[in-house]
């Protein structure tokens, strides 16, 4: 089953060779469940019962779970347990992919993210992404940066130079790229690509993030930067981090979750879950006995 990423459609932007995204009017807002259940200040997305499949292929099967407001948590699980699917759910990443089906439901918030009205735009600016390989578009390294609040309309033009420093410096980019801002990104090396497209990702103000593999193909120096920065970004930002090391899991995350073969196994802090997981399957995982 291959299934189409749709990287371009990074926060609801489309670059010039990305594909149209389909979107209710700004003014849309997401509409409340008729018979919530009881609601929990600490979650700020919640999943219920909720199944995906591919063309009938079921990826993940009745999830039920939350993730804590201000926190870092992980996702993890062996290849193919459906982690980046469960991801990639929390902002409709999924929509335009051929055979894409869903039950159950997202809140974020308290709202469903599937209500009629919910505008992609907005909710893919609130719930960011950053891709396991580094996407920046096809402009110049400063409009990289300023790329999803121009699409917002976040400020005006004469800021989006203080924007793009701003927000370069806080991965730790600007000292490095200062003197070619207009220049293109894909001079840039790997790790310093997914610094900038971080620095985009950061600077529409998100209130939740994905991380979807974010250092996989970065060296240890680049991953060392990255890890800090998350730890930076809490409480103000939600943190949810699809990772296979799990080494990084453990220092990252406050919660983890583990996932096999589109399952809940087992979900708590990070501590309990490698120090005295409740689960066979967890404690073998953990340990490395089956990857």
């Amino acid at each position: 089953m291959t299934i189409n990423e749709h990287e371009d459609e990074y926060l609801g932007i489309a670059s010039p060779a990305g594909a149209n995204l389909v979107a209710v009017p700004q003014s849309s807002t997401p509409q409340e469940l008729e018979n919530p259940l009881p609601l929990f200040s600490e979650a700020i997305i919640e999943t219920r019962s909720l199944s995906v499949a591919f063309s009938s292929t079921l990826v993940l099967d009745a999830i039920t779970v939350e993730i804590p407001r201000g926190a870092v948590t992980a996702l993890i699980g062996p290849t193919g347990s459906g982690k980046s699917t469960l991801l990639r759910t929390f902002n409709r990443m999924h929509d335009r992919v051929v055979g894409f089906e869903h039950e159950g439901d997202v809140l974020l918030d308290n709202a469903s993210i599937f209500a009629p009205g919910v505008d992609l735009l907005t909710l893919r600016k609130n719930v960011g992404m950053l891709f396991q390989r580094p996407n920046p578009f096809p402009m110049s390294i400063r409009d990289n940066v300023v790329a999803g609040v121009k699409a917002h309309r976040m400020a005006k033009k004469k800021q989006f130079d203080a924007i793009a420093e701003e927000h370069l410096t806080r991965v730790g980019l600007f000292d490095a790229v200062k003197d070619r801002l207009s220049g293109s990104p894909f001079s840039l090396s790997g790790g310093q690509q997914q610094l900038l497209c971080l620095a985009r990702a950061l600077a529409v103000a998100p209130t939740v993030l994905l991380l979807d593999e974010p250092t996989s193909s970065l060296d240890p120096a680049t991953t060392e930067r990255i890890e800090s920065l998350i730890e930076t970004l809490i409480p103000e930002i939600t943190v949810v981090i699809v990772t296979h090391n799990l080494g990084q899991a453990r220092r990252v995350s406050s919660r983890t979750i583990l996932l096999q073969t589109g399952a809940l196994v087992e979900e708590g802090p990070t501590s309990a879950i490698f120090d005295a997981p409740s689960s066979d399957i967890t404690a073998r995982y953990v340990s490395g006995q089956f990857a």
